[in-house]
């Protein structure tokens, strides 16, 4: 395991945190589509859209809805091995595989509303996967985790500021539009720097230093997630659950890593080759995530793809949940 570590650049336990991110992105899959399964039948049940914004009465009929409650269990069991994985591994080597759970979303979705994944979007999933492997394999030899001090703690805070701000604004001046769009890059955002927090707090609580500025990343992870947590909501009721991951699965990880190697300099030994790797990787994961978002039948298909070649067959039983 030593000649393992040396090769790749890391403590050989890191390496453990990549099978941890992949059970969180398992885990995320079926969490958002029971979420989504929740959220739509409290709207049938109830005779309101939550397009416009969720009401007190759809929150408190989903608090009652069995499937919504369950896809919250196990988003909350996917955090807590994203917060493992964080824990072992840099966040550039961790955070993109999160793109696994948008394979499996466009899967199990695929199978719940009977809709077969056609040619296009099955050669996206392919770019996503792709992309992501290559990232995240050049990430394990060349990436690092580093210090954590006081100056970075201060410019993630700043930038979280500055982006809380322009979420808030955001969501009160658009909440009654049903931007499916807005909700999914919001929330991407608002989670790119709740992971960020959750490995800044981690990092200082392994320098046992925890201090006021760490008890501040505290309180903004909460509230990034919080926010995120109603963006992502209304995102279901705005679009499919695949366009909802597939956002969540390009965004999150580029505020993420952007952060990651501008900020923390897990990346400052990369060579140049590494990062121009990085771009290029990174491009054709969010091109495939694109073309997932543009193809697939439930995603806008009618507006964009009309030829797409996907068949529509019996849908699975609902489980009346």
């Amino acid at each position: 395991m030593t000649g393992i570590g040396e090769v790749l650049g890391l403590d050989p336990k890191q390496l453990f945190g990549i099978p941890l991110a992949l059970v969180g992105a398992a885990l995320l899959a079926f969490g958002a589509q029971y979420q989504s399964r929740g959220l739509n039948k409290v709207e049938r049940i109830t005779g309101e859209s939550a397009g416009s914004g969720l009401s007190v009465r759809h929150v408190l009929s989903l608090l009652r809805r069995p499937s919504w409650v369950s896809g919250t269990v196990l988003l909350g069991l996917a955090v807590i091995f994203q917060i493992g994985s964080l824990s072992l591994s840099p966040l550039i080597i961790v955070q993109p595989i999160g793109v696994v759970g948008l394979v499996i979303t466009s899967i199990l979705n695929s199978r719940v509303s009977g809709v077969r994944l056609g040619k296009r979007v099955k050669s996206s999933i392919a770019l996503s996967v792709l992309g992501i492997v290559v990232f995240v394999t050049i990430a394990a030899f060349t990436a690092a985790d580093r210090p954590v001090t006081e100056a970075k703690l201060t410019t993630i805070l700043i930038a979280f500021a500055v982006v809380l701000a322009c979420a808030l604004l955001l969501f009160l001046a658009f909440r009654h539009r049903g931007a499916a769009l807005l909700y999914i890059v919001g929330a991407g955002v608002l989670y790119g720097f709740v992971a960020t927090f959750a490995k800044v707090v981690i990092g200082r609580l392994q320098q046992r230093e925890f201090e006021l500025l760490t008890w501040m990343c505290v309180a903004a992870l909460v509230v990034g997630g919080l926010l995120g947590m109603v963006f992502v909501q209304n995102a279901y009721s705005s679009g499919p659950p695949d366009l909802v991951v597939a956002g969540l699965t390009v965004i999150d990880p580029i505020v993420a890593v952007l952060i990651g190697i501008v900020v923390l300099n897990e990346a400052a030994r990369a060579p140049l080759w590494a990062i121009l790797a990085f771009a290029i990787s990174g491009a054709v994961a969010v091109v495939g995530v694109l073309g997932l978002a543009r193809f697939h039948p439930q995603s806008g298909q009618s507006a964009f793809a009309p030829d797409d070649g996907c068949e529509v067959s019996e849908p699975e039983p609902d489980p009346g949940r």
